[in-house]
């Protein structure tokens, strides 16, 4: 279950991810944010919630011993190491929001790692996550008229990246893990000309290529 996210530069994990910080609730007074990097986005979220004069405490798990390091200057609390492993030692119910940013795709279980945080989260909490789309057009147009599927250090094609994911198997993977999708968004959508001219020749259907990411937000079911 171990995410691989090996020889990253420092700013892989400084990244704020400002276009999330929406899908984070409003209501949400304690986050827990998986693969916090450098802490930039739990900062951003921070001060969001500070511009209307509200708190938020904000916890973060991490890998990479640096990033986590640095992290832990601007989060509350931050536990490093593997995440499905550190699960045991997080309160359950404490959390009203767990956030995955670009986490999910680096995990071999990502399904596993979905089930083990939702304890974590107080009744009617929320998952939130930032997922790479392989039907992104750019990616597609590599790979169906070019003929290549190349590895990068970014991207859809990120060399540590183990899961690949549709905006359908994104929303069947968190309903497998018990959750119930409330909204799915696209992020960082493309501006390619060719992207425009095929959109308009099938008529809206190949709409979901456009974007880069997906932002989805799920609520935990049960008790």
């Amino acid at each position: 279950m171990t995410a691989i996210r090996p020889d990253k530069p420092a700013a892989y994990y400084g990244r704020p991810r400002r276009e999330m910080i929406a899908q984070v609730p409003a209501t949400a007074r304690r986050v827990l944010d998986v693969g916090c990097g450098a802490g930039a986005f739990g900062a951003g979220l921070k001060s969001a919630w500070r511009e209307r004069g509200e708190s938020l405490e904000i916890w973060g798990l991490e890998m990479d011993p640096e990033a986590g390091t640095r992290a832990a200057a601007v989060l509350d609390r931050v536990l490093i190491g593997d995440a499905a492993a550190l699960a045991a030692d997080l309160p359950a119910g404490h959390f009203d929001a767990v956030v995955f940013n670009d986490v999910l795709e680096h995990v071999l279980d990502p399904g596993a790692l979905l089930a083990a945080m939702a304890p974590l989260l107080v009744a009617g909490g929320c998952a939130v996550a930032s997922i790479p789309n392989v039907r992104h057009f750019p990616h597609l147009w590599d790979v169906v008229v070019r003929g290549r599927w190349d590895y990068t250090d970014e991207g859809i094609l990120d060399r540590t990246h183990l899961r690949f994911f549709t905006r359908a198997s994104m929303e069947r993977l968190f309903a497998e893990a018990g959750f119930a999708v409330e909204s799915v968004m696209g992020i960082n959508p493309t501006g390619s000309a060719k992207f425009k001219l095929v959109n308009l020749l099938t008529l809206g259907r190949w709409a979901d290529m456009r974007y880069l990411q997906f932002a989805i937000r799920a609520r935990r079911e049960g008790p």
